[in-house]
């Protein structure tokens, strides 16, 4: 076998190209690659398995997998599992360019199949100066005569993850699963891969099973039960393989095994998960959505890191993200969708003295009364605002803050006299009828009618209002796709989605300097398909601000932090530690504040203008930093939560204390962690500048006093309420 070795920032890939010509990638890690570890082969293995050792190597290790209906797939597998794909493994190897951009390195690797289905595949590479980061995606091409049903093709495929180490997967192997939910965003788990049901049940090269970790989302909301994000880890190896889908839809990735190695495939969207399936007309090609792949060593933190140095290389420019201006939103336990004139005015005025600089009213500015089925012609509405949205909007100017607008685009109510006037075609349509999800219908980005309908809106709301913000939410979940104008339900979504990417890029190109959130139930599209292009992204609607810690520390594995928006939300009853938990709660992020800031009693207020003035001497830092978990990520369940962002020469370490139902120090206590229900114990050796005397101070804020001490590298807080929370600064 012939070896291709690539070492690119800290990434060490080998590719092999066998006696049949074809390409296998053995090797994707931080590990320098050992031809042994390709095949392995254990006691109980008899001499007749080692002359298999070459067959191993033809059935697995394909850089792409891709299958065409109505093709053989010869090679055993159990289960619905994306490997053994025709062509898949008929491909031969066709060349490869490697050139230098002003990104970084750029690979693309060719193989065809000139016997049977005629395609050609591209795979295409991109490294990324300073992270240990590539983005992939896989092109095809119909070279022949027939049309070719594509009902899958992998983004990335990497076959044996576990390989490194003597010790099997139960004991060295670990996945994180990153669940994510409705107020319950960022929920992220680590299991063993028996947890998981992929124990190693059988010796040598007989462990193939039909058992699948499936982590899959189906539908438009693209973060609804998981983050678009993998990762895993081996622990004797101490290394870690981890990616992210750049997708705003329907999407899958697998891990499970194939001829004594593991695996994992990562796509778009699959026929069998998601209806999605493509015609090939000859001389047609189908490109996959992109996927970046890092390694790292065996640290979920030091993978984050590596993830958020890629996010900022590829999202769009944009000056929000560079000053990170505080948010006023008038929605999260304040108005909660009742604007009106008079509501506003005094919230403007109490926002203006805090020192936000955005003022967004958010929902039910264009309806009286009950809105929610009427949506869809975002026309002020005269019974709230009786001179009109721009008095408010001219006022908040006055006030020296950004008007910003709540819209939902992409959707109608039923009960939208546009909505009733328009062809069936500017809607999402299955089974010959409107696709319906509470009361609304999904608009088709596909068509030019709606995109003409949706530019009107921005364009009046920008130039008629004088909006320079926009909260863009979306509320329902329009399932699998639309049947019109598509083969196949799933790919009339994918190309509405890639529709509206476009129609974004548009509004972008007229105006540079809107700024536009992503919102969606709070934080369940949060992809960077999206997120490459808007420059914030609302986390969660949660409505507890005790629970918003643990969303709030872990928020930078999904989102960089200058792009979390989190929500600070005093309430109208409530004391000083309540308003210091709301604010530590935003502080290191986006603070997106809210709350009947008028009501406050002066003293409370005064913690409000605090906590926005301390972070605008640190924000500068925040669009720098990288994330760091001294305890590890944050679970719902625990009673101490604690999540910064560490620098070269300095770190912020965000500490919240939350004595309430269901609350417990049980993980921490089994790790080891010194902790009660009045103190914790961090450690602090894993920063960059440990060892070289630490300094701590309390950062927010200044006049209320904790207890705390640092001994060594290990810092101890002692909080003596049931809520608290308290923002440090370390430095040496």
């Amino acid at each position: 076998m012939k070896y291709i070795k690539i070492n690119e920032n800290g990434i060490h890939i080998v590719f092999g190209i066998t006696d049949r010509n074809q390409i296998k990638l053995l090797h994707f890690s931080k590990a320098d690659f050992c031809e042994e570890d390709i095949c392995k082969f254990g006691p109980e293995c008899k001499a007749e398995d080692l002359a298999r050792r070459d067959q191993l190597i033809d059935e697995a290790f394909q850089l792409v997998q891709v299958n065409l209906a109505g093709y053989d797939r010869p090679y055993e597998k159990h289960g619905n599992k994306h490997i053994c794909t025709a062509p898949g493994y008929l491909l031969t190897y066709a060349g490869m360019d490697d050139c230098v951009n002003e990104i970084g390195r750029k690979i693309i690797v060719y193989q065809e199949d000139r016997t049977v289905t005629h395609v050609r595949l591209e795979t295409e590479m991109q490294f990324y100066k300073g992270t240990s980061v590539v983005r992939m995606k896989n092109r095809i091409i119909n070279e022949g005569e027939d049309t070719q049903c594509l009902e899958y093709l992998s983004s990335f495929c990497y076959t044996g993850i576990e390989k490194e180490g003597k010790s099997n997967s139960d004991a060295k192997m670990r996945v994180r699963i990153p669940y994510n939910g409705w107020q319950k965003e960022m929920s992220i788990r680590e299991f063993t891969f028996g947890d998981v049901g992929l124990a190693q049940t059988q010796p040598g090269v007989y462990q193939r099973t039909s058992q699948i970790l499936e982590v899959t989302n189906t539908g438009h909301w693209s973060t609804k039960k998981y983050l678009p994000l993998g990762y895993v880890e081996n622990k004797e190896a101490h290394t870690s393989l981890f990616w992210q889908i750049e997708h705003n839809g329907s999407w899958h990735y697998e891990i499970s095994d194939q001829n004594t190695h593991f695996y994992v495939c990562v796509s778009g969207p699959t026929e069998i998960q998601s209806h999605w399936f493509k015609n090939l007309a000859p001389g047609e090609a189908f490109e996959s959505v992109p996927v970046a792949v890092g390694v790292a060593d065996d640290s979920f933190e030091q993978a984050m890191g590596e993830l958020t140095r890629y996010r900022r290389m590829i999202r769009r420019p944009n000056k929000d993200d560079e000053d990170l201006p505080v948010i006023f939103n008038d929605y999260m336990n304040c108005l909660f969708g009742d604007p009106t004139t008079a509501k506003e005015l005094p919230l403007i005025d109490a926002a203006a003295v805090c020192g936000c600089e955005y003022y967004v009213i958010d929902a039910g500015w264009y309806a009286p009364g009950e809105w929610w089925d009427s949506v869809g012609e975002w026309k002020e509405c005269r019974d709230r605002f009786p001179n009109g949205i721009k008095e408010v909007t001219d006022y908040i100017r006055k006030k020296g803050m950004v008007p910003g607008v709540w819209l939902e685009l992409e959707v109608m109510g039923i009960n939208c006299e546009k909505a009733k006037k328009a062809p069936d075609d500017w809607f999402f349509v299955r089974h010959g009828k409107r696709v319906y999800d509470r009361s609304r219908y999904q608009l088709d980005f596909r068509n030019p009618a709606v995109i003409e309908h949706v530019n009107e809106v921005i364009d009046r709301v920008v130039k008629e209002y004088g909006v320079g913000y926009i909260k863009m939410d979306y509320n329902i979940e329009p399932g699998i796709g639309t049947e019109i104008g598509a083969e196949s339900v799933g790919q009339g979504l994918l190309e509405h989605e890639k529709a509206y990417l476009n129609w974004l890029d548009g509004v972008f190109a007229r105006y540079p300097d809107l700024v536009i959130e992503n919102c969606s139930s709070g934080g369940l599209r949060m992809d960077y398909a999206l997120l490459s292009r808007y420059s914030i992204q609302s986390t969660s609607d949660q409505e507890d601000y005790r629970n918003f810690a643990t969303i709030a520390a872990n928020s930078p594995a999904g989102v960089t932090p200058e792009q979390a928006a989190i929500w600070s939300y005093p309430m109208r009853q409530g004391d000083k530690e309540e308003v210091i938990y709301n604010m530590v709660n935003a502080m290191l992020f986006r603070i997106h504040q809210s709350g009947h800031l008028a009501e406050l009693s002066q003293e409370r207020l005064a913690l409000v203008k605090e906590g926005i003035a301390c972070y605008k001497t640190i924000c500068q830092d925040i669009r720098q930093a990288l994330p760091f978990w001294p305890l590890d990520i944050a679970d719902n369940e625990d009673l101490w939560v604690c999540g910064g962002l560490q620098l070269e020469n300095k770190a912020y370490l965000a500490v919240w204390k939350r004595q309430m139902e269901g609350k417990n120090n049980d993980r921490y206590q089994n790790a080891g962690i010194s902790c009660t229900e009045d103190s914790l114990s961090i450690p602090l050796g894993s920063l960059p500048f440990a060892g070289k005397g630490l300094k701590v101070s309390c950062l927010y804020p200044e006049k209320e006093p904790v207890s705390f001490e640092l001994d060594k590298d290990i810092l101890t807080v002692h909080y003596d309420k049931p809520v608290m929370a308290r923002l440090f600064e370390i430095s040496f």
